[in-house]
């Protein structure tokens, strides 16, 4: 058996709330862990992640809302595992780049309503920082619509580690 498919097997056999709690670490909105939760069992890793995307994709924007108060800013020190190994190339980042992600992130704020999440997985604090320098030109709209696929992304890779895969 596969590591992948050994994961779908452990997911499988959680207790409901554990499994519930495994995804509410991958992804902070209730009702996506609830609505991923009732797909079990699950056949496969990629039937995971086709679910969980899938509810991800129809999700209310309070549940996004809700999603988003699950991740820290980027640059600002966490508790939470996930986070810190996904922001690990920040930590590298110089004083003015930290500083820099620190001013854009208010100036995003502001301007969407919202923290600027991006997959932050392998990049470094100076591209994350072009990234939120560029999507500060977005308009709310696109803006909403880019921040669900970098949500997906980030729920993937979590769910990936939830699997017990390494990448």
């Amino acid at each position: 058996m596969t590591d992948e498919a050994a994961g779908v097997t452990r997911f499988n056999a959680l207790s409901n709330a554990a499994a519930r709690a495994a995804l509410l670490a991958c992804c902070a909105s209730t009702a996506w862990a609830r609505d991923v939760l009732a797909g079990r069992p699950y056949r496969s890793a990629d039937d995971l992640y086709e679910t969980a995307d899938a509810v991800l994709a129809t999700l209310p924007e309070e549940d996004i809302d809700r999603a988003l108060a699950g991740h820290p800013r980027i640059g600002d020190r966490t508790d939470s595992a996930a986070s810190a190994r996904e922001q690990s190339e920040v930590t590298a980042a110089t004083d003015a780049v930290r500083a820099a992600l620190a001013e854009g992130n208010r100036a995003y704020e502001q301007r969407f309503g919202h923290r600027y999440l991006v997959c932050a997985t392998g990049r470094s604090g100076a591209e994350l920082l072009d990234l939120l320098t560029t999507r500060l030109h977005n308009d709310p709209a696109t803006e909403r619509a880019v921040m669900r696929t970098e949500l997906a992304k980030i729920n993937r890779i979590r769910l990936r580690w939830m699997l017990g895969e390494s990448s």
